[in-house]
């Protein structure tokens, strides 16, 4: 199996790339106005650069403005997240964190339905 990047994000990190991932690219501005909650622009402006150092956005410059985007792919952080969850809290048992859940939290038929159809449909290709 191929090595993936792993990826640990905190709320402001994770809530500033669903930005881009949503909106495409966006200045600085853009971002703090769509995180929904009132941020001073220096702690965007920091945060973004914070995360260009660690690879995750990447910046051009246009009219003396940085236009960040995104440099990891959603199912990338996705992935990369949801592993870590499963190894640090399950020791890797993806049946003990699908345990939890289906305890702990309101579980539809639809998505119970949904959920018997990924596992017959993982079962065909196993």
């Amino acid at each position: 199996m191929a090595s993936h990047r792993a990826y640990r994000l905190g709320d402001l990190q994770l809530r500033i790339l669903k930005v881009l991932w949503n909106s495409g690219p966006a200045s600085v501005a853009n971002v703090q106005s769509q995180l929904g909650e009132p941020l001073a622009y220096t702690t965007v402006a920091t945060m973004l650069r914070k995360m260009e150092d660690r690879g995750l956005v990447e910046h051009e410059e246009a009219d003396r403005k940085f236009i960040y985007r995104a440099a990891a792919a959603e199912e990338e952080i996705t992935r990369s997240m949801a592993d870590d969850l499963v190894d640090r809290l399950f020791q890797g048992s993806l049946a003990e964190a699908l345990s939890h859940l289906l305890e702990t939290r309101e579980v539809s038929r639809r998505e119970l339905a949904q959920l018997e159809r990924l596992i017959q449909e993982r079962k065909k290709r196993s």
